[in-house]
């Protein structure tokens, strides 16, 4: 027994050895970061020519741990980012990537579904206490009447919120509580719809619900990123997202898997899974006609049991480049290459600070309580006076309790 406590004493003085010895020797920071197989969040910068992609929502309507509904992250070496729908529960994978939320400003909105646009409450508001301080920019579509379009629906929101607004206003510092609404055509081809610092987003019309969805195209330095939102098989998307890097578009489970895995009936099946979204061979057509350097396919429950038949089904009409997504996949794209990798998620992650100085809030806008509510409160003075008492001696401000009684 002796022996053995003696040999393990003796290795681990030769490993603390070790690597006392390599302390000296130690990677810079870029050198360990390059070629790894994880994308770790808020640990690599960006080329100056290099597009970063990153899936934050890849599954269908009904969200899941493993998968939330549609969201696209497209970050660019020039600084930029954009978010591409903001579906049902892709905001917790979208705080994973540790942005600050100032950068988190620009949002566009494929249609009016709830799975690509779910979360838009929560980024919005939600923003205003995560350090956002500027407005959030929407763009999207028309409708074919006014109430169908994108406009309309976020004065709806607003609505819906006034108790939350009201809540925060004078409490907080809400510049980040303004919204900045940018409604275009949903017919226009190809047309112009954001064009700052170099990067130009065109919009295409889709074919999904009703009148009033789009796909769209980012182009930035020679690098064209498609990205379809929703939609079936359509002239528009096959002529302009031909050529371009990256080419996302759904590729929904076939009628077969939303028989025996959904519960679908045969009919409703069809008609959903071909006429409504695209099953993977229609997918694969696409893919042929439109010759992307990369296609992406997304929109389905992608498990260890469906991908193959996705894979298999789509391989039937189209034999380029393909990947299947799952949430937290990362495609960096260059012209000279695309590298695909899982981002690791930090499950403990907290907002980012803020990257200008907080303003103080005009607590004479706050919306008061009445009086019945005020004669319920407890203030306990002698537990909250000391908690303002700290504050207000290291900070060196002067703030009194609403409640002192």
């Amino acid at each position: 027994m002796r022996a053995v406590l003696l040999f393990l004493g003796g290795f681990a003085a030769c490993l603390s050895l070790i690597v006392l010895l390599g302390a000296k020797h130690s990677p810079t920071k870029a050198k360990a970061t390059t070629d790894r197989d994880v994308y770790y969040p808020a640990t690599e910068d960006l080329g100056k020519d290099e597009m970063r992609v990153v899936a934050l929502g890849t599954g269908m309507p009904s969200v899941r741990p493993k998968q939330a509904a549609a969201c696209w992250l497209v970050e660019l070496g020039n600084g930029d980012k954009f978010l591409f729908d903001i579906g049902s529960g892709c905001h917790e994978r979208l705080a994973a990537q540790k942005i600050p939320y100032d950068y988190l400003n620009k949002v566009f909105i494929g249609h009016l579904h709830v799975d690509h646009m779910g979360d838009l409450p929560s980024l919005w508001l939600g923003g205003t206490v995560m350090n956002r301080l500027v407005p959030l920019r929407i763009w999207g579509p028309s409708g074919a009447t006014k109430e169908f379009g994108t406009a309309a629906s976020m004065q709806k929101m607003k609505e819906m919120y006034v108790w939350d607004i009201g809540t925060r206003s004078g409490v907080i510092d809400f510049r980040g509580g303004e919204l900045e609404v940018n409604e275009f055509p949903f017919n226009g081809i190809n047309e112009v719809i954001y064009q700052e610092n170099g990067v130009t987003v065109r919009s295409i019309p889709a074919v999904h619900g009703l009148d009033g969805a789009v796909s769209f195209i980012l182009e930035w330095n020679g690098l064209k990123f498609v990205y379809g939102s929703d939609t079936i098989p359509n002239k528009w998307f096959v002529e302009h997202a031909a050529g371009a890097d990256i080419a996302i578009h759904e590729c929904f489970l076939p009628p077969t898997l939303l028989v025996t895995k959904q519960g679908f009936a045969p009919k409703e099946a069809l008609m959903v899974g071909t006429q409504g979204h695209t099953s993977p061979e229609q997918f694969g057509k696409v893919m042929s006609l439109a010759k992307p350097r990369l296609a992406v396919g997304y929109h389905f429950y992608n498990d260890f049991d469906t991908e193959p038949e996705v894979r298999d089904r789509v391989r039937r009409t189209y034999d380029g480049p393909l990947d299947l997504a799952v949430d937290y996949m990362v495609w960096n794209v260059t012209k000279e290459e695309i590298r695909v990798r899982m981002s690791a998620v930090d499950e403990e992650v907290w907002p980012s600070p803020a990257l200008k100085k907080k303003i103080a809030p005009d607590t004479g806008s706050a919306i008061n309580f009445s009086e019945f509510t005020i004669s319920g409160a407890l203030g306990f003075p002698e537990v909250t006076q000391p908690i303002f008492d700290e504050i207000n001696e290291k900070y060196g401000t002067d703030i009194k309790p609403l409640f002192t009684k």
